[in-house]
């Protein structure tokens, strides 16, 4: 299926003048130091001068935010097919089989460098303690510091990049756009705080910058997560896929007035049971595997639950558990739980669903290459193959880590061919007058933005709804797409409604019900639909 075109504005953000504003160069530009961008660092030479940007600090990715684990078979009783089985079933007839076998063959070898590096995963009996999420069939989640994994992954992939001397991160500085010459990638525009619009020549760039889950208004995400890379790439010629493919959370602590906090899979693996608001547990009647059903069927179940009860949420049950289980596996979600008054081995936990992770993004191959030449990717802002229609449970984190290692072989060994020749290029002009972003309230925007994607790009779709959404976006961009912003929070802005657009297109030509991705007036999944939906910038 040949990719649908869509216009994306302006090429570049921000005007950019190359006479009047710094230059720097690099041999090697990772944009994203979570878990996909740390670990792609740890694979440059030495040699070679690396930069890892990071738009905020690396505690806010949704690496440092991944509770539950990271699967890999590591016990004998179960096997690599069985991973293979169970990651093709979840992805619902749209994974690449070939890649699929490759990373869970990978698996337990990049699970072991963890701890060759320092992480400190949980333990018993001396072996690594496993569990067991939703889809999976035996018990092959590793996970460390009971339900903070990301955390502690982060914690030991930052500790082993600060010690090379010669790798650089810059906290705090965003990136506007990637720079492209004749169709190549040559480095990026970043914002630096200290003298703004800097330009970062590279000889190879990576793209690691994550998700989009804040389009929506319920979501586990940091605040930072608005689709930047999705954006920058596609405005950079990139080929997008699967950009219908949105994976909701089953169980986000709501608490009314309260930030969203993630309950992870985990809790259910242990043997938490979902309850209605009359003390129902329902699972049962609408999937045999009940609260261990995959992601996006628990999700619809719950969605449809409170609909029925006229409820704002359902309940996680975990009083018939063992108290000091709890506490051993659960220490922070208890922490936060607390916070709000609620014990979790006597309390029933308010929950409902939430954007959590995005399937789609930028294509790449089993190397990490993108469709531009010099730009590799890896992390959430792919769209590897790997997780089809639907994410097995803690397969992200693992790919994060064998496509960022492979993305970090790949531009090393490219850029060690490259002599060191830095040239820097005049950027062309915008080819039309931008408007001030004076008098636009993007916070006001942003949050309408996120209600509408909501509400009819949510969990449930259909045509009209979509239709809705198309319309208002693509108003609201008319008259944002043409202005110049000097904040983070317009660029952010910008980024978004981009983001949504492709979003909205994908899932409007997908006119079948496909794992995430689920339309009511379509509600059966269409044989003829088993193919990927690619989006490409007209530019």
């Amino acid at each position: 299926m040949d990719p649908i075109l869509i216009e994306p504005g302006q090429r570049y953000l921000a005007r950019i003048n190359p006479k009047r504003i710094p230059h720097i160069f690099t041999d090697v530009l990772i944009i994203g130091g979570g878990v996909a961008g740390s670990r792609a660092a740890l694979e440059i030479d030495p040699r070679l001068e690396t930069i890892i940007v990071n738009k905020g600090k690396v505690s806010q990715s949704n690496s440092a935010y991944a509770q539950g684990g990271i699967a890999g078979v590591l016990d004998p009783l179960d096997n690599i097919t069985n991973h293979i089985q169970d990651t093709l079933a979840a992805g619902k007839d749209l994974c690449d089989e070939e890649l699929v076998e490759y990373v869970c063959q990978e698996a337990p070898r990049h699970i072991q460098e963890l701890i060759e590096i320092g992480t400190d995963f949980d333990t018993e009996d001396g072996k690594i303690a496993l569990t067991k999420e939703g889809g999976h069939s035996h018990r092959r989640v590793a996970h460390a510091m009971g339900d903070a994994t990301g955390r502690e992954l982060m914690r030991s992939l930052v500790s082993a990049v600060h010690d090379r001397p010669s790798i650089q991160t810059w906290t705090k500085t965003p990136t506007l756009d990637l720079v492209t010459e004749d169709g190549k990638c040559r480095g990026a525009i970043i914002w630096n705080r200290y003298h703004g619009k800097t330009l970062v020549w590279a000889k190879q760039v990576i793209l690691a910058t994550g998700g989009a889950g804040c389009l929506f208004r319920e979501s586990t995400n940091p605040p930072l997560a608005t689709g930047d890379g999705h954006a920058i790439a596609f405005r950079a010629g990139a080929l997008l896929q699967d950009m219908e493919f949105m994976q909701f959370h089953p169980t986000v602590l709501y608490i009314a007035g309260g930030a969203r906090y993630l309950i992870s899979e985990a809790v259910r693996g242990e043997g938490a049971y979902l309850r209605d608001c009359n003390g129902v547990r329902f699972m049962s009647e609408y999937h045999p595997d009940q609260e261990l059903a995959h992601r996006d069927i628990v999700s619809r179940a719950i969605t449809d639950r409170m609909l029925k009860t006229n409820h704002s949420c359902v309940y996680l049950d975990l009083t018939h558990l063992d108290p000091a289980l709890i506490k051993e596996r659960f220490p922070n979600i208890g922490k936060v739980c607390a916070g709000f008054g609620l014990d979790l081995s006597k309390d029933q936990i308010p929950v409902r669903p939430g954007a959590h992770y995005m399937i789609g993004g930028v294509k790449t191959d089993l190397q990490a290459r993108t469709s531009v030449p010099h730009l590799w990717a890896a992390g959430e802002v792919t769209s590897t193959g790997l997780h089809g229609s639907n994410r097995l449970a803690s397969n992200s984190l693992l790919e994060g880590l064998i496509f960022g290692a492979a993305a970090g072989r790949g531009a090393s060994a490219a850029a060690l061919s490259q002599p060191d020749q830095f040239t820097a290029s005049l950027l062309p002009d915008w080819d039309k007058e931008k408007h001030s972003d004076e008098n636009l309230n993007s916070k006001d925007l942003r949050n309408s933005l996120a209600s509408l994607m909501w509400r009819d790009v949510g969990i449930t779709r259909n045509a009209e709804s979509l239709q809705n959404a198309k319309d208002k976006v693509d108003f609201w961009s008319r008259y944002v797409v043409d202005r110049e912003f000097k904040t983070l929070s317009g660029w952010e802005l910008q980024n978004m409604l981009l983001v949504a657009q492709l979003m909205i297109t994908s899932a409007i030509e997908r006119k079948e019900s496909r794992g995430v991705h689920y339309r009511s007036d379509f509600p059966e999944t269409n044989p003829a639909y088993q193919k990927h939906i690619s989006v490409h910038s007209t530019c």
